[in-house]
């Protein structure tokens, strides 16, 4: 086999490189345990230097790895600077509180000296998606490099540039060999390295099914594990809402990365009241993007990352429609070059429809009418994912009370589901478990040592 950055906008091969071998898989996994026996006894300040670098270094060159970004997967260009800055970001916070993050933590109301030691437990093995080349595997390295591990990346085949790019910056940024292992690898590789000894944990963000797989291993072999998977988040609607500023937000939270985002807003939940104008506004808007070159500033809607992923969508949607689901805008792909999907909303979906509770990964909305805040609730809970969502009320102590009583790992008020470097991101249910980012982040992969030195002395 071979892994190939494929250009989703026209279809075509740009770069292709060659997979590693088993033998040289479990030679990396040497070199990453041999790296990490060092690692582990640095200072805070020596990570903190290289760490500093990689975020200045992103920085420097944002054109130069927008620009893989976009030529890998398809992302927006200015979207693609956007993730670059906010890798750059997520870089400086854990350089700058990793050292807080970790200190000792004296244990107040017993009668004893003891307090908890923060340590790193070892070689750490991650497996990164496509639609966040760059921010994924920061927000899982940066940390875990921080708090002493060594991590290895196997990435999503179709970013090979980006994966390529990223190790060779941890490098430039003055990390040892293998305290960042790029891996080139197949799937089926993972099995041999989450089951060596010599790894300690794994981390992956992607689908339910691969999730299950790694974390079915990881708990075969006794290992922590982390798991960000897939989201359908509720866009909740009350009577109340700002309607103008809403749609805007809609739009926005539904069609970042061409709607390829876990935390993507997917189903909308309007209040009776206000789905005619709610819907009258969105369609309008939704049907006004622009396709185009994603490298162009000013389009609108980019393709989906791949081919695969566009033909699988319209599969989706299609089962809906032949079900009964009523189309709104869209359906179906535009008569043109490349993994494009034309801006839909899809209304009279229900339970019984297939894609009610799957999650629709491109630029298709699902809109949902109820009657009462009461039935919002409901439905928002009435799915197997709990990522994300957000409720839209200009009462804030109506928008708390609504957000508190939504089964999801976050809930945004008036602003779609984001991340930001010092709030912690994850989910529940099938969106998987553990946090990253934040101060949580960096806890998930380190030992949490109980020291006791004995009783308090008179």
């Amino acid at each position: 086999m071979t892994i190939t950055s494929i250009n989703p906008a026209t279809n075509k091969t740009i770069e292709t490189y060659t997979p590693m071998t088993k033998d040289q898989t479990i030679s990396a996994i040497g070199k990453a345990d041999e790296a990490y026996q060092e690692w582990k006894n640095s200072s805070f300040e020596e990570r903190r230097k290289a760490i500093l670098s990689f975020a200045n270094q992103l920085r420097e060159r944002k054109e130069e790895f927008a620009k893989l970004i976009t030529l890998d997967m398809g992302k927006r260009i200015s979207e693609s600077r956007d993730e670059i800055e906010f890798c750059a970001e997520i870089a400086e916070f854990y350089a700058n509180n990793a050292e807080e993050f970790l200190a000792d933590q004296p244990m107040s109301d017993v009668d004893a000296d003891a307090y908890i030691h923060f340590e790193p437990i070892g070689v750490l093995m991650g497996v990164m998606p496509w639609n966040f080349p760059f921010y994924q595997v920061t927000r899982f390295a940066a940390p875990n490099i921080m708090a002493g591990n060594t991590v290895m990346v196997k990435h999503a085949s179709n970013v090979p540039q980006c994966a390529d790019a990223i190790e060779k910056l941890f490098r430039e940024c003055g990390l040892p060999d293998s305290v960042y292992t790029n891996l080139f690898i197949p799937s089926e590789f993972v099995e041999a390295i989450v089951s060596d000894s010599r790894v300690q944990g794994v981390s992956l963000t992607g689908s339910e099914k691969a999730g299950a797989a790694v974390a079915a291993l990881a708990g075969k072999n006794l290992k922590r594990s982390v798991l960000e998977l897939g989201g359908n988040d509720p866009f909740i609607v009350l009577e109340d809402a700002d309607i103008e500023k809403t749609v805007e937000l809609a739009v926005k939270g539904r069609m970042m990365n061409a709607g390829q985002s876990c935390v993507a807003s997917k189903r909308f939940i309007l209040l009776e009241s206000i789905a005619n104008e709610f819907l009258e506004r969105f369609k309008e808007a939704m049907g006004s993007l622009e396709m185009g070159d994603p490298t162009d500033e000013e389009t609108t809607l980019a393709p989906l990352s791949t081919e695969s992923a566009a033909v699988k969508l319209q599969e989706q949607v299609q089962s809906s429609i032949d079900a009964g689901a009523t189309v709104l805008l869209g359906g179906d792909r535009p008569d043109r070059e490349g993994a494009y999907f034309n801006p839909t909303i899809l209304t009279d979906v229900t339970p019984d429809m297939p894609t009610f509770d799957q999650e629709l990964f491109g630029p298709v909305a699902t809109v949902y009418v109820v009657k009462d805040e009461a039935e919002a609730i409901s439905l928002a809970n009435q799915s197997s994912y709990g990522l994300g969502g957000s409720v839209y009320t200009q009462d804030k102590e109506r928008g708390r009370r609504v957000a508190e009583q939504i089964e999801t790992g976050m809930v945004f008020l008036n602003q779609p589901t984001n991340s930001q470097a010092e709030l912690p991101f994850g989910g529940i249910k099938n969106s998987g478990y553990g946090r990253e980012l934040s101060h949580l982040g960096i806890l998930e992969f380190v030992n949490k040592k109980l020291v006791h030195m004995g009783p308090v002395e008179a």
